[in-house]
């Protein structure tokens, strides 16, 4: 998050001082898997131009993540194949170091960005114009330095020293549980029927994921039988492996670790000039795979807004909204992962047998069996147009083709924010002020109508009209919509724009600290 968020708005020409507790990176994967969404602000970082095959979509039987009992019956299936909105597939497993690679070596080529290794957090001061931060070396308290900014991220992780400092406070989902985390690398071309399968025996809880190319994980509940130091031992992970017939002579061991599965969130996003992100913010359990996915989108939520702070583009009042709108959007997919959770962590077998009898009775349908998974809407208060129903929803992403180059739009037309219609000339809707403010601020117009230079080869964007019952859609930095209409809309959702970037508003109490 640390990283993104330097380049975002380093790219800006932004001054930005990373500081990164350990020497080095770590070498080992922790998330694997990253959803279209994440996929689609990398693509804005720049990321996926050169480096798209680190990913692997995600492919299988009933949408690809399933969920099964002890016996082996489907209990549900979330569809992880559907098409998504982002233009990137749904969802796909990587190897985190990887990315991370590629994220510090950017970072390294911005001018305005230094990643500075080997230095911990001791204090933070702030006042109304600036905000502090005493680093120490890492190990050696006594050599320290300040450095003074506008602002102050904490991307600092679960055990989040900036958040202890500024004293905000977590609130906790009431889920907990220990499990082994293995990954390997499979020596064999076995074939798995789901990217996802979660297995809901009470005699071992278990997860296994295609964690991206060339690599696969288990994962593994602690019983109250065994210890964690039991548990965190090799030969345990292999035993626990041999059901599924991985072993030494088939895979190569890289990691094993126990963690506690939990989901917290934190009772304010920001302390004056302190904002917090990723893992700092919010904790779920990896049911869903979705904490590097949410930590990404607080890194655009907050780069774009700074980005126009600092710029003298918008008035700081629109970082009222980054709490309240990350904080409920981040709350729904916490909550849906507690719930997988604790449908696949129960150890009771009379439980469990009546978990699968409800949840096979619910498959009398068979369309029923594949779910969606959670598509959250932003927040309230939020940095969208009032009384929008589509407002706060993710925007459309899909293929065009300009002057017999096809590719996805931000590739081809980019633009911060994003004005498209399905009317002709969208730009006649406009006074050449408010068009020359707009794309002052980054913003693009376009066209995707019949016969316009930048074609809508796949109907896509004509599809996504006709179902929002709009004709033109205004999306923001982090591609969330602003706000949608028709053709005299238009003008409107820019002068609309314009006023709540220099508003000043108060918002509510749930928002503010949620």
């Amino acid at each position: 998050m640390g990283l993104l968020t330097a380049i975002l708005l380093g790219r800006d020409g932004h001054r930005v001082t990373v500081i990164e507790r350990w020497p080095a990176r770590y070498p080992l994967p922790r998330a694997c898997t990253i959803d279209h969404e994440a996929l689609r602000i990398l693509q804005s970082a720049g990321v996926m131009a050169e480096h798209a095959d680190l990913f692997e979509p995600s492919r299988g039987e009933r949408g690809g993540y399933q969920i099964r009992n002890g016996e082996g019956a489907l209990l549900r299936a979330i569809d992880w194949n559907r098409a998504a909105e982002s233009g990137w597939a749904n969802t796909n497993g990587f190897y985190q170091p990887d990315l991370e690679a590629v994220l510090e070596s950017m970072a390294a080529d911005i001018p305005t960005v230094d990643v500075r290794r080997g230095w911990s957090v001791a204090a933070v001061t702030q006042d109304a114009a600036t905000v502090s931060l005493t680093v120490c070396r890492t190990g050696d308290e006594a050599e320290q330095e300040t450095l003074v900014g506008s602002w102050l991220i904490g991307a600092d992780g679960a055990n989040s020293a900036v958040r202890d400092l500024v004293g905000i406070e977590s609130v906790d989902s009431g889920f907990e549980a220990d499990w082994l985390v293995v990954d390997y690398e499979p020596l064999d071309d076995r074939e798995w029927e789901a990217f996802v399968t979660q297995y809901c025996d009470p005699r071992q809880p278990a997860t296994a994921v295609n964690s991206g190319p060339g690599r696969r994980r288990f994962e593994f509940m602690r019983r109250a039988d065994v210890t964690a130091l039991e548990l965190a031992r090799p030969d345990t992970a292999w035993a626990l492996m041999a059901p599924w017939n991985v072993t030494p002579e088939n895979a190569r061991l890289e990691r094993h670790a126990v963690y506690t599965f939990r989901g917290t969130r934190v009772t304010e996003w920001r302390r004056g000039r302190v904002l917090l992100a990723g893992d700092s913010a919010h904790l779920m359990p990896p049911f869903l795979g979705q904490g590097l996915c949410s930590g990404l989108r607080d890194a655009s939520s907050l780069a774009w807004r700074l980005s126009l702070i600092e710029s003298g583009a918008a008035g700081s009042e629109i970082l009222d909204t980054y709490g309240s709108e990350r904080s409920a959007h981040v709350r729904e997919i916490i909550d849906a992962a507690v719930a997988i959770g604790q449908t696949v962590c129960e150890l009771d077998p009379l439980k469990a047998a009546k978990r699968d009898a409800r949840m096979l009775a619910e498959l009398s349908d068979p369309d029923a069996v594949t779910v969606d998974p959670p598509q959250p809407r932003l927040g309230e208060p939020s940095m969208t147009r009032h009384g929008d129903v589509w407002a706060g929803r993710l925007s459309v992403q899909a293929r065009v083709e300009v002057n017999g180059r096809a590719a996805l739009f931000d590739d081809i037309r980019g633009g911060r924010w994003q004005l498209i219609t399905s009317e002709a000339d969208p730009e006649a809707l406009l006074s050449p002020e408010l068009s020359e403010w707009f794309t002052g601020i980054g913003g693009t117009i376009t066209s995707v109508s019949a016969g316009e230079p930048v074609r809508d080869i796949d109907g896509r964007y004509r599809s996504w009209f006709e179902n929002h019952g709009c004709t033109a859609v205004l999306s923001r930095p982090d591609f969330y919509i602003y706000g949608t209409g028709m053709a005299a809309d238009v003008a409107p959702l820019l002068t609309s724009l314009r006023e709540r970037l220099h508003s000043s508003f108060i918002p509510t109490q749930e928002g503010a600290r949620s």
